[in-house]
């Protein structure tokens, strides 16, 4: 066939596609968008659990929990690397903390860790959570450590840099803020800072397929964790998350995460003086952060208010929403290091929320 004619018949096909890909409507529309992901190899594997009105709205499981097994994915059931999506668990467990008198946002960070080496400034629980204590972020491989690591020993990483600005005058985000505030609740509390998550957040509130990642020991259930190159995927590189559990070491299902969300809708927790401090973005120097405390806080592209987190660590990719005003929880797991589809989950999301709320 000749070349030109080839060209305008494959570009009139894809156009008939394309067509009738647009007049798909709300679920069927996001349905085929994520399919797509699949189709296109941009990720391996994704569960999607979204909840309105305190009920399953949506939720499926879209290619593969293990790609050479072509396992299929069940968003109740498949256990991925949520990432920092970690941090608003950790964050409901502090705050629970707080209610409980047993730790204070504004007291210093030393009071709890006197051993931490002094810096040229005071440092508060409150700044460390709001990512404004100047502590530094990753440097190299430190994103990818396979090294075992208690919390505490995991101080040796950082503890002798200089801080990157005097605290509360600028914004860094860095897991090594919760490394400290984990350590803080374990010294005060008295038990390891996974039990007392476990005891005060994860058992209460039913959330039974969310736990720490052990090294070696994957739970039934667990996908396979890859990166994506150019020749596809391969498995991801080995780590051991342990010390940084607060911050992004958590495993957990699609269906768990929107469970946790739920709390949020309850007007319990919302209304809550300790929690709402939480979901309240920090300002500096008259400048939302658009980050609270553990928690994500902004607008999307259409000015609805939401809060929650991203999550991207080695072997997994996480987007948790939570929009108040529509009543509405996103919960969106991958088992891939960053894909780069955070702008097609974000599509998704917008579809779903204009059929729920029309």
């Amino acid at each position: 066939m000749n070349p030109i004619l080839k060209y305008l018949k494959n570009f009139f096909a894809s156009q008939r596609v394309i067509g009738a890909y647009r007049q798909l409507l709300g679920k069927a529309q996001a349905d085929q968008i994520l399919q797509k992901l699949i189709d296109d190899q941009r990720v391996p594997g994704l569960a999607i659990t979204v909840r309105k009105n305190n009920e399953v709205f949506f939720e499926k499981g879209y290619g593969y929990a293990d790609v050479e097994q072509q396992t299929s994915i069940e968003p109740q059931s498949a256990i991925f690397r949520v990432a920092s999506v970690s941090k608003p668990i950790s964050a409901s467990a502090l705050a629970t903390m707080v209610e409980e008198g047993l730790l204070d946002l504004d007291t210093s960070i030393y009071e709890y860790l006197p051993y931490f080496p002094k810096k040229e400034f005071d440092i508060t629980l409150r700044q460390l959570a709001g990512h404004t204590a100047g502590i530094r972020g990753y440097r190299g491989g430190e994103y990818g450590l396979n090294r075992p690591m208690t919390i505490k020993e995991a101080l040796a990483l950082f503890q002798d840099d200089k801080l990157l600005f005097e605290p509360g005058k600028g914004f860094q985000y860095t897991s090594f803020d919760w490394v400290l505030i984990s350590l803080a609740m374990q010294e005060v509390s008295g038990i390891p800072f996974a039990d007392y998550v476990r005891e005060k957040i994860l058992e209460p509130y039913g959330l039974k397929n969310t736990f720490p990642e052990v090294p070696g020991e994957p739970p039934p259930n667990c996908t396979t964790f890859y990166s994506r190159g150019r020749l596809g995927f391969r498995m991801a590189i080995p780590v051991n998350n342990t010390y940084k559990l607060a911050g992004g070491g958590y495993l957990s299902t699609s269906s768990d995460i929107a469970l946790f969300g739920q709390l949020y809708l309850d007007s319990m927790f919302r209304e809550n003086k300790t929690q709402s401090q939480f979901l309240t973005s920090g300002i500096i120097n008259g400048t939302p952060t658009y980050y609270g405390l553990g928690w994500q806080v902004t607008q999307d592209k259409w000015g609805r208010t939401y809060y929650g987190h991203v999550g991207n660590g080695v072997g997994g990719y996480a987007v948790f929403y939570i929009y108040p005003e529509q009543d509405m929880v996103f919960s969106i797991l991958i088992n891939c290091t960053n894909p780069g589809v955070l702008d097609t989950l974000e599509e998704v999301i917008g579809i779903l929320i204009g059929e729920a709320t029309t």
